[in-house]
């Protein structure tokens, strides 16, 4: 990690809306406003991007700035001892983080957060919140959840405009709103389907009326995500039955037009996900498709002051992005570019994947002159992620909005080592969790959950390469080896709980080998030994991946949820014993087989892609 140079700022001479920005980076770096110390000195410029020129003379460094937090990525080149002219033609320049699937960020993790963000240039965060916030006289709304209340969604906007970032409320009105539609308050009166709300329905619209109203009254922002994506059974639920059947974009439209009127008479500007447009447009409901075209009769009820966003976490051609951009701009509007940190289903931040899209991604929408661009981090899967090892994409995402060259780590690793106060190298290591062949991610945490008796996720890697188990051992080892001196980073993620992740994972992979085999041809001294000693080895390694799981969760977000990740590695472990309990009856002669293993060896080719825990722990649950 690079030091920092005790940097010094004077009130007198610094432009007063710098001020609250440097007092609260104030309160963690190095930066004070008297003392002896490096001068800091700032210089307003008439630009029409966001710049920030920073140079250094004797003593001092000069930062040249556009808007606050221009000067804020400023500070943070000086913090990383950098000497830069650089520019973004992105006005917005954004992250939205999924604070819904069972992960609720605290408030003061968000702040430090928020700190990290503004040093690296971001100027909007969005708060992915389908139902995560508190609404008066709505008990179940975000109920057991960690939902967000008014007072800490205003302290959060009060710290965000004091470092020159927009706060925008991202919010569902009308699908992915399964989590309060399993309550009978919701379900028996505003409900269509098991995740979309009943439109036309006079109740649905009050709800909707109080959601927009709490984020007018708690942000300074006028702008609200109001979601809208993914509605693919959108009329076709509890809506047919009591009106009977009625086209997908009429329903989407006139939902549209009444949310949107609900949002300007709280004098708010909406963006929705674009996708529904597209995918209503051609049979397999692909989003991605660049050929069948939306009716004109249907662009012509798009309301004119929303916001289409286009969101696109996995091509990696920038034609593509060309493509999709023009097509937004051929139905009349300008898009909002949507890209990905991929944060879901890893427990790791994937650097590879992430480098792969929003390269092309930037690279496409830079040179269409898209003026707003963020950056989503879902949740899928979970929220099992240790999301801090996120930022090291945020600040790589930054570099690259910023012209930094993408083949450049050396700049990045310096932002990165200065504001994070942690090893970008190590952090780009670490990804390496997310084991590749070819174009599939094994996700460490499936190996880990995955039966012992089953293997479902075990064998979808066997499939895909005979010798995967080998490999990822080989790599995994010299992974942790190389992470084992970092073992008490912790600033911008936990590096202890990846040396568990690994641990876990390798021990159960190569429990798993020695199963079949010993099993395969009857070798009764090895399945003796893999019950007595082998499973116990491995179940104490999940429950060390368990507790540090726990810690990096509750040093980052709220305790709601964690039991989700609790009950997964718990039933690991209780089928590790029943494993060893079945072979001891086997080997007693109690039971002529293991059925559950018999079944598991018989071959197959085909692969499934089983990248989702309800997917692989069990042959049997039904959802």
């Amino acid at each position: 990690m690079s030091q920092v140079n005790k940097l010094v700022w004077s009130p007198s001479s610094t432009p007063e809306e710098l001020h609250p920005m440097l007092d609260i980076l104030g309160g963690e770096y190095p930066i004070f406003d008297s003392g002896r110390g490096l001068k800091l000195e700032f210089k307003k410029v008439k630009k029409v991007d966001s710049y920030c020129k920073v140079s250094r003379a004797a003593g001092k460094v000069l930062i040249e700035y556009s808007t606050v937090a221009a000067a804020a990525r400023g500070v943070g080149s000086a913090m990383a001892k950098l000497e830069v002219e650089e520019s973004t033609s992105f006005h917005t320049l954004g992250i939205m983080l999924d604070v819904s699937r069972n992960m609720v960020m605290k408030v003061d993790h968000l702040q430090m957060w928020f700190r990290r963000l503004v040093l690296s240039g971001y100027n909007m965060i969005m708060l992915y919140t389908e139902d995560t916030y508190q609404l008066p006289d709505e008990p179940f709304f975000g109920r057991l959840r960690g939902a967000y209340s008014a007072d800490e969604i205003r302290e959060l906007d009060d710290y965000a405009h004091a470092l020159g970032i927009e706060l925008v409320g991202c919010i569902q009105t009308l699908g992915h709103l399964e989590q309060i539609l399993r309550w009978d308050a919701y379900g028996n009166t505003i409900r269509d389907t098991a995740s979309v709300v009943m439109v036309e329905e006079p109740k649905t619209y009050q709800l909707v009326s109080k959601m927009i109203a709490f984020w007018s009254e708690n942000l300074r922002s006028r702008r609200i995500h109001i979601g809208m994506d993914e509605t693919h059974d959108l009329g076709r639920g509890r809506y047919m039955d009591k009106h009977g059947a009625k086209s997908p974009f009429e329903l989407f439209n006139g939902h549209l037009a009444r949310v949107n009127e609900i949002c300007r008479e709280y004098k708010l500007t909406p963006m929705i996900w674009s996708d529904m447009y597209f995918r209503l447009s051609n049979p397999e409901q692909n989003y991605y498709d660049l050929e069948n075209p939306i009716p004109k009769s249907v662009q012509d009820k798009i309301p004119k002051n929303v916001q289409l966003v286009y969101w696109d976490y996995y091509h990696t051609d920038e034609s593509f992005y060309d493509g999709m951009i023009k097509r937004h701009r051929d139905i009349g509007f300008e898009p909002v570019m949507a890209s990905g940190i991929w944060t879901w289903t890893k427990l790791w931040y994937d650097h590879q994947k992430t480098v792969e899209t929003v390269v092309p991604g930037i690279k496409s929408c830079r040179k269409q002159k898209v003026k707003e661009l963020f950056f989503t981090m879902w949740g899928d899967d979970g929220a099992y992620c240790n999301y801090d090892s996120s930022l090291a994409g945020l600040v790589y995402a930054a570099d690259l909005a910023f012209g930094v060259d993408e083949n450049d780590s050396k700049t990045t690793a310096k932002r990165f080592d200065a504001i994070c106060m942690s090893d970008y190298d190590a952090h780009i290591l670490a990804s390496g969790i997310n084991y590749y062949i070819k174009d599939y991610m094994v996700n460490p945490a499936m190996l880990i959950w995955d039966d012992p008796m089953y293997g479902i996720a075990y064998r979808e890697g066997m499939v895909r390469d005979s010798e995967f188990d080998l490999k990822l051992v080989d790599t995994y080892e010299e992974i942790m080896r190389k992470l084992l001196p970092r073992l008490e980073d912790v600033e911008a993620g936990n590096f202890t709980h990846v040396i568990n992740i690994l641990d876990a994972a390798m021990k159960k992979v190569e429990l798993r080998g020695a199963l079949l085999y010993a099993y395969a041809t009857d070798d009764r001294v090895a399945l003796r030994q893999i019950a007595v000693t082998m499973i116990p080895a491995v179940a104490a390694a999940v429950a060390e991946f368990d507790a540090s799981f726990r810690q990096q969760w509750l040093d980052c977000a709220k305790p709601f949820g964690l039991e989700t990740i609790q009950i997964r590695n718990a039933g690991v472990i209780a089928r590790l014993e029943e494993t060893a309990l079945r072979i001891q009856e086997y080997l007693a002669g109690d039971i002529l087989e293991i059925e559950e293993i018999e079944e598991s060896m018989t071959d197959s080719s085909q692969t499934n892609g089983f990248n989702w825990y309800m997917r692989i722990f069990s042959g049997c649950f039904r959802w």
